[in-house]
């Protein structure tokens, strides 16, 4: 960001701290008198595993032949727990039992703060939209080769499957 979003003024860049810690060098207005903090987009992804956590969904978008997890920016407004339960059911029509959080990682690509849950699905009856090419449930072995290597959706999924295997199993 080089100018003030409220008033136009180039921006200069100061140390911000609060309460003593040092939260480093951030815009900041003169003419405001305000820190101007960094703004991206924030997404949610989900591993989706079935009901006894078996099973992980795997899904290929846009034409590409890789497999990946389920994700969609949340819209303004809206929190992470209902654009994550909206983009499943969007993507693959399916109900959620219950979620929980994994990880998140920042995307500079598309400058998106990306949130991910681990989401146990109702059941195994996906059902496809326009917004997906392809999905298939795949065991935890089979997931671990079939998902797109060096990925960020590998890193996510790879955290998921530690926590599942160390609850669930």
């Amino acid at each position: 960001m080089e100018y003030c979003n409220k008033c136009g003024n180039k921006l200069t860049e100061k140390e911000c701290v609060n309460c003593g810690i040092s939260e480093g060098m951030i815009a900041y207005c003169e003419n405001c008198d305000e820190f101007k903090f960094p703004m991206y987009n924030v997404a949610v992804s989900a591993v989706i595993c079935n009901p006894d956590f078996s099973k992980i969904l795997l899904i290929q978008q846009y034409g590409r032949p890789k497999n990946i997890l389920v994700a969609g920016y949340v819209n303004k407004g809206e929190n992470l727990e209902h654009a994550l339960i909206r983009e499943i059911k969007e993507e693959v029509g399916l109900d959620v039992i219950d979620f929980k959080f994994n990880a998140s990682s920042y995307y500079e690509k598309s400058n998106t703060l990306i949130c991910n849950f681990i989401v146990r699905a109702k059941n195994e009856n996906y059902s496809l939209t326009t917004e997906v090419d392809t999905a298939n449930w795949f065991t935890i072995e089979k997931s671990k080769e079939a998902i797109y290597k060096g990925s960020l959706a590998e890193k996510f999924y790879n955290l998921a499957i530690e926590k599942i295997q160390s609850c669930y199993n």
